[in-house]
């Protein structure tokens, strides 16, 4: 049995269109948030849940954590119902989302621990022994008696899914959690998640625009389109299928340098640099490099593969949405 049983959801909305020239009162109309979504979620799985601004991610999320009802549909996590069972199923479960914070914001974090311990009334031997887990793995032995607000985003992050941990939730919500971060407190705050759902078995749920979070922790990846579900795989097919364009960018000792390539590969200047596009499959990579190295001497050679904006176009295109 599933750990995660989402069938048929459906959730709309009402909203107020702007009025048009001429009338007096704005139009009601309603948005389909979620149409007959369905998907299931082992436990211990690391899933991440991407899609576009108005996609419906943060619908779903409200629905499985028990915040929001939905119209139609069955949704059960760990054999209950969000939104009936709602006191017993937050117990079990933890949420952060990368730009609202749990913590208060002008106390020492310890303190705001505390708090949460009551709250979940988490016994002392195990908030102790849980607490000098999570702040050695996340480095925050040293931030304890530090009020939040004069934490970094990067320190406020790593708090923040300390203190959603405290009471060993099987089940994490993540809401873009690494946005804004520098490199190196993305790469950390992946390896602590990588680490959690290894060592526990925590089910993730990572919502997210950045490509790199998904390729670094998830194998699964379900797409969101319109409120429906337009993907559910593995990362590597996702890629195979949409991730059709590639981008490199060349900064040449000689900046007038203008490599001569073939026509289906373009090329425009950006800055002291050219931004080159082409698709693998007309032009394989190893040549438009070879190429590129052929022109002039590099300074600085950039590839990036598509964002997750371009991948959602991609299947939009293809599905005619």
């Amino acid at each position: 049995m599933s750990f995660i049983h989402v069938e048929k959801l459906h959730k709309s909305f009402t909203v107020l269109e702007k009025r048009r020239k001429g009338s007096l009162f704005r139009e009601r109309k309603t948005v389909e948030a979620l149409r007959d979504l369905s998907f299931e979620i082992g436990r211990g799985e690391l899933v991440g849940y991407i899609g576009p601004n108005g996609a419906g991610k943060s619908t779903t999320v409200k629905i499985l954590s028990g915040i929001m009802t939905p119209e139609s549909g069955e949704v059960t996590v760990g054999g209950r119902i969000p939104w009936a069972d709602r006191r017993e199923h937050v117990r079990r479960i933890g949420v952060v989302f990368g730009q609202r914070m749990q913590l208060w914001w002008d106390v020492p974090i310890l303190d705001s621990y505390l708090l949460l311990k009551d709250i979940y009334r988490i016994p002392d031997e195990k908030y102790h022994a849980r607490l000098t887990e999570l702040t050695e793995v996340l480095k925050l032995e040293e931030l304890l008696r530090t009020p939040l607000r004069l934490m970094s985003l990067g320190q406020r992050m790593r708090a923040e899914l300390c203190g959603s941990l405290l009471h060993r939730p099987e089940l994490l919500f993540l809401d873009e959690p690494t946005i804004g971060l520098d490199a190196v407190s993305k790469l950390s705050l992946r390896e602590f998640l990588k680490w959690e759902n290894e060592t526990y078995g925590t089910t993730i749920l990572l919502t997210t625009h950045d490509m790199e979070d998904i390729a670094a922790l998830c194998s699964r990846v379900m797409v969101l389109g319109h409120g429906r579900k337009l993907f559910d795989g593995n990362l590597e097919t996702l890629l195979e299928r949409y991730d059709t364009v590639r981008t490199v960018k060349a900064c040449y000792e000689n900046p007038s340098v203008m490599p001569a390539l073939p026509a289906s590969v373009t090329a425009s200047r950006e800055g002291e640099g050219i931004l080159f596009s082409y698709s693998p499959g007309e032009t394989p990579t190893a040549e438009v490099l070879r190429l590129l190295q052929a022109a002039g001497d590099l300074r600085e050679l950039t590839i990036e593969p598509q964002n997750i904006d371009h991948l959602i176009a991609a299947m939009y295109r293809e599905m005619d949405l």
